[in-house]
């Protein structure tokens, strides 16, 4: 039996748990094995994995990857969920049969019949019922939901069906934002809206557009176990996940993205699968609750630390072709721009047990691994994103940058030791803005944050564990979120794409941790009624069209000085010059400012300005206190 567990994922200083769903095989109708499978005849021309229509829709394919199975068949509504068996290919790897007689615009559940004792659903279906969690899904979210053969079946059944509901695009000319301009919002949509579906986020959409930013990245929505998730616990990755609302939802949602100038990225998990994966399942080591060694997906057991569920083997040919077809079809399917890569450092089969050290070490086979997929991903849509959550060491990253994949980059350290003004050396150093820091030689492929999914949130940690001296304290809401602005001001004036999570824009103030890691968490729409949320969100907002309408923000002429209280970043380019200063001490500091040159000098922040009339520029600075100047007015 596949046990219920709680995963603990680390991916260097980051934490994800995530909750597994109890999953067994479970036996089929009758009893005994399906007799009269027959053999040696190769799968039509044409018939992709999973379901093929064909005839207008009145037959269908069933292709089933299953080597080394005695005996497959299918069940399902179209023959009364009675064993139909399927013909095993020339080479014995594959299982495959055509059943005549399908109504075109009929949904019809099926499931497959394997070795006379185990049914699953199919890996590459678009669509599942599951008899533990669907009825939690509300008929708002997902409309006429097929309801589950009860009395038919057990376990997780697939759903098929040839003529589907159409969705016309009509966002057919969207140009992507070159990747040195990208903004990427990280969107949660079960904690982004109340509602937690597609059709109220669309709605929210201005909200967004306003902000300025250029891309959402989705958590990940392709069917996982339970409904209340993060996504990280991924089943079947073709379907999904009812829980936000239909696949047609979606579709209008990235349409809308794309009608807004918006870019949609998925965050895609193919790193580990859990106990419902049907190919977990169909190859699995009961006495060992693993999966068995003869599984074409998945190692026995893990190669690297902090893996939570069951981990692919990105060396097996079997895991590389379905790598490839998930991408392929999410591309094609949805018009997904682009993937950001969970536990991407985890693609290897060199094995370093617990040793967090010498998994990050240079790995040149998983260099490889990524060269492949990236290539491929490029050949099939050359300005697609990759986005690897890599944290291995420089040389391996600044490769894989060389090739146009882009790696994050976590500041969250160094981002809130700043904001709440604790002056500790190192730890607050903002220098990681910059990708020379890291011997990256490609400018724009290193997405730095100070907020994550798995990170505390920096006004949480302003308000609990925020520094002071005098009547000033950075605990104070006000106080704190105008260090917050200080902050956006530096994240975003550095080169090279940024990320910001979910409400950071608002000073979102709620521990990760409240009601459990992975809980509900409320999006408190109400602080854009606050008057000094709502100022930082248009710190955000400005900041944000700044850097996407201005060239010296992607400029590689720069210099920074971000190790001490006073932090500054200045940036030359033929349209303008810019130098950004401020305190984040807790006490008043004054400092020598070399900017590029004497003159009139805007604060893009106030709309005021100062005369340097020579250099460098004493300046005294308030804590907390912040400037964006530049020669020229910035767009």
């Amino acid at each position: 039996m596949i046990t219920r567990n709680v995963y603990l994922l680390m991916v260097g200083i980051l934490l994800i748990s995530v909750m597994a769903c109890s999953k067994k095989p479970v036996a089929a109708p009758g009893s005994g094995n399906v007799t009269g499978n027959p053999a040696g005849k190769d799968v039509p021309s044409g018939a992709n994995d999973g379901v093929t229509f064909i005839n207008g829709g009145k037959s269908v394919i069933f292709n089933l990857y299953a080597p080394g199975k005695k005996s497959v068949a299918v069940i399902g509504e179209f023959n009364n969920w009675a064993p139909t068996a399927m013909t095993n290919s020339t080479d014995g790897n594959r299982w495959w049969v055509q059943v005549d007689n399908i109504d075109p615009n009929t949904e019809y559940a099926y499931q497959y019949y394997i070795d006379g004792s185990l049914k699953v659903g199919d890996p590459y279906c678009e669509k599942i019922l599951d008899p533990d969690n669907d009825k939690y899904i509300s008929a708002t979210t997902y409309p006429n939901l097929k309801p589950y053969p009860t009395g038919k079946t057990t376990g997780i059944v697939s759903v098929m069906q040839a003529i589907q509901p159409a969705y016309t695009w009509k966002t057919t000319s969207f140009a992507r934002p070159e990747p040195k301009n990208l903004v990427i919002y990280e969107l949660l949509v079960r904690d982004f809206v109340a509602t937690h579906d597609y059709k109220t986020v669309t709605d929210t959409l201005s909200y967004l557009a306003n902000l300025g930013v250029n891309a959402i990245e989705l958590m990940p929505v392709n069917e996982f176990e339970g409904n209340d998730s993060w996504g990280y616990n991924p089943d079947y990755y073709f379907a999904p996940d009812k829980y936000y609302g239909t696949k047609n939802d979606l579709k209008a949602f990235i349409d809308a993205c794309h009608a807004k100038g918006i870019a949609v990225i998925q965050d895609m998990v193919l790193n580990h699968s859990f106990g419902s994966s049907p190919m977990v399942q169909m190859y699995w080591n009961t006495a060992a609750g693993a999966p068995a060694a003869n599984n074409p997906w998945y190692n026995v057991a893990p190669t690297h630390p902090y893996n939570v569920g069951f981990q692919f083997n990105h060396q097996s040919a079997a895991t590389k072709a379905f790598f490839k077809n998930v991408v392929k079809f999410w591309d094609q399917e949805y018009h997904i721009d682009g993937y950001r890569f969970d536990l991407a450092k985890g693609f290897t089969q060199v094995n370093t047990g617990n040793d967090v050290a010498a998994w990050g070490n240079y790995d040149a086979s998983r260099v490889a691994i990524w060269k492949d997929y990236n290539s491929y991903m490029k050949s099939i849509d050359p300005s697609m994103y990759v986005i690897l959550e890599y944290f291995a060491g420089n040389q391996e990253e600044s490769e894989l940058a060389n090739l146009g994949m882009m790696t994050w980059s976590n500041l969250n350290g160094a981002g809130t030791q700043s904001t709440m003004g604790w002056p500790t050396g190192p730890s607050w150093d903002l220098s990681g803005l910059f990708y020379d820091v890291y011997g990256f030689t490609a400018p724009y492929n290193l997405v730095t944050y100070f907020e994550s999914h798995d990170e505390e949130r920096l006004q949480f940690k302003n308000e609990a564990y925020g520094n002071s001296a005098g009547s000033y304290t950075t605990k104070d809401i006000p106080t704190g979120l105008k260090r917050d602005e200080m902050a956006a001001v530096f994240m975003f004036s550095s080169p090279g794409p940024k990320m910001l999570w979910q409400f950071g824009e608002r000073g979102y103030d709620i521990s990760i941790d409240n009601g459990g890691r992975l809980g509900d968490k409320p999006p408190h729409w109400e602080y854009m009624s606050d008057a000094n949320r709502h100022h930082l969100y248009q710190t955000y907002s400005r900041m944000i069209k700044m850097k996407i309408k201005n060239p010296v923000f992607t400029t590689k002429t720069f210099s920074y000085s971000l190790a001490g209280a006073v932090k500054t970043i200045q940036l030359l380019d033929a349209s303008a010059n810019v130098e950004v200063v401020g305190n984040f001490d807790v006490i008043s500091q004054t400092a020598n400012i070399s900017f590029p040159s004497t003159g009139t000098w805007i604060d893009n922040i106030t709309g005021t300005s100062i005369s340097v009339t020579s250099l460098p520029y004493s300046m005294t600075l308030a804590p907390g206190e912040y400037h964006l100047y530049s020669n020229k007015a910035l767009n």
